[in-house]
């Protein structure tokens, strides 16, 4: 058998990784039913409260704002008490 030239040298940790997807590839009709459970997390269907992305990151923003706000007016409040 000859090695083709792109492969990695056989008993390498590259080259076990390249085995299991090929391996995991010529299964790929078995797996995908997994596959379908995440996307179930993603669409209108899934439980819970629905928000945006934009929404998500707004309010990280605003959270983190906040807590920097806090901290600053812990510092200049422990300041003027002189202590």
């Amino acid at each position: 058998m000859v090695a083709r030239t792109g492969d990695p040298p056989r008993g390498s940790a590259a080259a076990a990784g390249l085995r299991r997807r090929r391996m995991s590839g010529a299964g790929a009709g078995a797996g995908s039913s997994s596959g379908s459970n995440m996307l179930r997390f993603y669409t209108d269907d899934a439980p819970g409260l629905k928000i945006t992305p934009t929404v998500v990151l707004v309010m990280s923003l605003g959270f983190i704002g906040f807590v920097t706000t806090l901290h600053v007016i812990g510092k200049l409040y422990h300041y003027r008490a002189g202590v």
